[in-house]
């Protein structure tokens, strides 16, 4: 990773401008990594997670999932570490290291929301794709029609929340597909409308979005955004 880039993410930027490490959306991924794996009858019994940030992804699926699984999460920020490592338990640690170091091998890999984050992101997804038999993904779906035409949107994230590559439902899983991956499993993840609006002019926009989708889920996602993709590969 480009210095600069891994800059933000070790010398306190990325803290100073996202202060929660976005904790508070933790419960609401934890539930859809729960939904993936039963929907596909999959009982892992060790899991990792890469870029874990403050740790409480892992934590609420340690809450979950039965007690003889092992949770591992890794991340590369002091930062985050400092948050997640008040987690730590039996059976649950969390590492200031390096994956794709690490000679390591897991049941499930979890990479959520962060490969839109790393600079060389061909290159990370061939490097852990064998650290895991199963892997389960939640890629943001940044372009829309709606984000392109304003433009603001996308330049926001990419300034406060470090999105450097954007993706698209296709692009998305035709990136998992070139680095090697098979999909299994895939669903939309709407945090535009499950999780807490941050303004009354974002939460008046809730039903609209809502009623699209009702009527056909991939064009509103194509033309409105507002959704991410959770997708289970091996």
């Amino acid at each position: 990773m480009d210095d600069k880039i891994k800059g933000r993410y070790t010398e306190g930027d990325y803290l100073d401008k996202n202060p929660t490490w976005h904790e508070e959306d933790s419960a609401w991924k934890a539930r859809h990594v729960l939904e993936m794996l039963s929907r596909n009858d999959l009982h892992p019994a060790s899991v990792c997670e890469v870029g874990c940030g403050a740790g409480e992804i892992l934590n609420q699926l340690y809450s979950e999932m039965p007690d003889n699984v092992t949770f591992t999460g890794y991340d590369i920020s002091p930062q985050a570490h400092e948050l997640s490592r008040q987690k730590a338990k039996e059976r649950l640690q969390f590492l200031l290291k390096d994956l794709m170091e690490e000679d390591k091998q897991f049941d499930l890999l979890l990479v959520i929301d962060v490969f839109e984050h790393v600079e060389n992101y061909l290159g990370f997804l061939r490097g852990i794709r064998p650290k895991a038999a199963h892997k389960i993904f939640h890629i943001p779906l940044d372009i829309s029609v709606q984000r392109v035409l304003l433009s603001k949107p996308i330049l926001k994230r990419r300034r406060d929340i470090g999105h450097i590559h954007y993706f698209t439902k296709e692009t998305a899983l035709a990136t998992l597909k070139d680095t090697g991956y098979e999909i299994i499993d895939y669903f939309y993840t709407a945090g535009s409308l499950d999780l807490a609006p941050s303004s009354l002019i974002y939460s008046l926009g809730r039903l609209p979005l809502r009623i699209a989708g009702m009527l056909n889920q991939d064009l509103t996602v194509r033309i409105l955004g507002g959704h991410s993709l959770m997708v289970l590969a091996r």
